[in-house]
C-alpha cells in the first residue's frame, strides 16, 4: 500500500512524513517514498508474552508530495498521486514566526483548494471518456453500460461531491477500476495545529473545515507535527506523560497510520512464537488460504487448515496451552473469514 501525504508548503507534510517514516526529507523537494510502521500495542503484548528472537510490526509505504500551489502547473502534483492508494492530506493550522504562511492560516480553503483539483482532474478525463463512448455507442453494445456508469459519475461530480461517495453496484465498480479518478481514492484529512491550539481545542476556519469534511465524509485527526518532534526525542514515560498532560492517549503519528490502515479495509492477522511474533496485513474479508498466502505462496498451495485463538482468548488464558484447554483453540478451513487479531498457525503440505 502507497500513501500519499498532500497539501500546500510549509503546511507541515514533511515533518510528518519524517516522524511517520523515521526517514530524513529530501532537500531538493522532490517527490519520495519511504516505509511507516503501524504501531500495534497487540503486538507488543504479544512480544513479552513469547518473548521472540524478532518483533516485525505491519508496514505502509508513505509517499511524500511535492506541495500544492494552486495557479501553477498541477501536472507533477497529479502525476505524484496518480499511483498510491489512498490520500492524506495536511491542512495547516498552526502559528509559526520561524514558518511563514504566504496565504494566511486559512484551513478550510486551503482543503477545498485541495479537493477541487482533484475534482478538476475527474471532470476533464470523464468528459473525455464520455465523448468518446457517444461515437462507440452504435458499435459497441457495452458501450451504453459504460456510458450510463459514467453519467452516474458526472451526476456525483455536478453536486461537488468526490466519486468515492458514489453508491456502486460490484459490476460497476468492478468496471470503474479502469479508471484512475482521484476522488475515488479514500482521503483522510490531518490539521496541523500548534501547541496552544491543540490544548484549546479551537483554530482558524474550524467549523467550515469540519462541516465540509462531514459532507464529504472524510474523517479528520488533529495533530501538533511541533508536539509530535517534542515526544519522538522523549523517553517512552515522559512522553506518556507529556501525552496525559495534553489529554493525549496515543500520539497522533499513531492515530494517523492506524486511521489510514482501517480506512483501506486493512486488518492485522498475528503469527506468534519464539522465533518471531509478526504482524501481517490482509483486507478485511480475507479468507485463511489467502492469509496463509501472504506469508507464502507454498502455505496456500498446500493449505490443510488454520488453527486459531483470537487475540482477546489469548491475552485472557496467559499462553497457548491455557487457551486449548478452554476450548477457545479453533480448527478453521480454507474458506474461513480470518478476523482482525486473529493469532494463527497454518498447517500446510507440498
Amino acid at each position: 500500500m502507497k500513501i500519499g501525504i498532500i497539501g500546500k508548503p510549509q503546511a507541515g507534510k514533511s515533518m510528518l512524513f519524517r516522524l511517520l517514516t523515521h526517514h530524513d526529507v529530501n532537500p531538493n523537494g522532490k517527490a519520495q517514498v519511504a516505509v511507516g510502521r503501524i504501531p500495534d500495542p497487540r503486538i507488543d503484548v504479544l512480544a513479552q508474552m513469547y518473548n521472540p528472537r524478532k518483533v516485525t510490526y505491519a508496514t505502509i509505504d508513505f509517499w511524500d508530495v511535492p506541495g500544492f500551489q494552486p495557479g501553477r502547473s498541477s501536472l507533477d502534483f497529479l502525476q505524484s498521486v496518480r499511483d498510491v492508494d489512498a490520500l492524506v492530506a495536511v491542512i495547516r493550522a498552526f502559528e509559526s514566526e520561524t514558518v511563514p504562511s504566504y496565504s494566511g492560516l486559512q484551513p478550510y480553503n486551503d482543503f477545498n483548494d485541495l479537493q477541487q483539483e482533484l475534482l478538476l482532474a475527474d471532470w476533464t478525463l470523464l468528459e473525455t471518456r464520455l465523448e468518446r463512448l457517444a461515437k462507440q455507442k452504435a458499435k459497441n453494445p457495452k458501450a451504453g453500460e459504460e456510458l450510463a456508469l459514467l453519467e452516474k459519475c458526472r451526476a456525483t461530480l455536478e453536486q461537488d461531491l468526490p466519486l468515492r461517495q458514489l453508491e456502486l453496484s460490484a459490476d460497476e465498480e468492478k468496471l470503474l477500476r479502469n479508471y484512475d479518478f482521484f476522488t475515488r481514492k479514500p482521503l483522510i484529512a490531518v490539521v496541523n495545529l500548534d501547541e496552544q491550539q491543540m490544548r484549546g481545542g479551537s483554530y482558524p476556519q474550524q467549523a467550515e473545515l469540519e462541516g465540509e469534511l462531514a459532507r464529504v465524509n472524510v474523517p479528520l485527526i488533529k495533530v501538533s507535527a511541533q508536539i509530535e518532534a517534542e515526544i519522538s526525542e522523549l523517553e517512552p514515560e515522559d512522553a506518556r506523560l507529556f501525552m496525559e498532560e495534553l489529554g493525549l492517549s496515543d500520539s497522533g503519528i499513531a492515530r494517523i497510520a492506524r486511521t489510514v490502515y482501517a480506512h483501506l479495509g486493512l486488518i492485522s492477522f498475528f503469527t506468534a512464537g519464539e522465533k518471531e511474533v509478526r504482524s501481517w496485513t490482509i483486507r478485511r474479508g480475507d479468507t485463511a488460504s489467502r492469509a496463509a498466502g501472504k506469508i507464502h505462496s507454498d502455505l496456500e498451495r498446500g493449505f490443510i487448515r488454520a488453527e486459531v485463538v483470537a487475540y482477546g482468548d489469548l491475552i485472557r488464558c496467559g499462553s497457548m496451552q491455557k487457551a486449548k484447554e478452554q476450548g477457545l483453540f479453533r480448527l478453521e478451513g480454507k474458506e474461513y473469514i480470518v478476523q482482525d487479531g486473529d493469532v494463527i498457525t497454518f498447517r500446510f503440505n507440498v
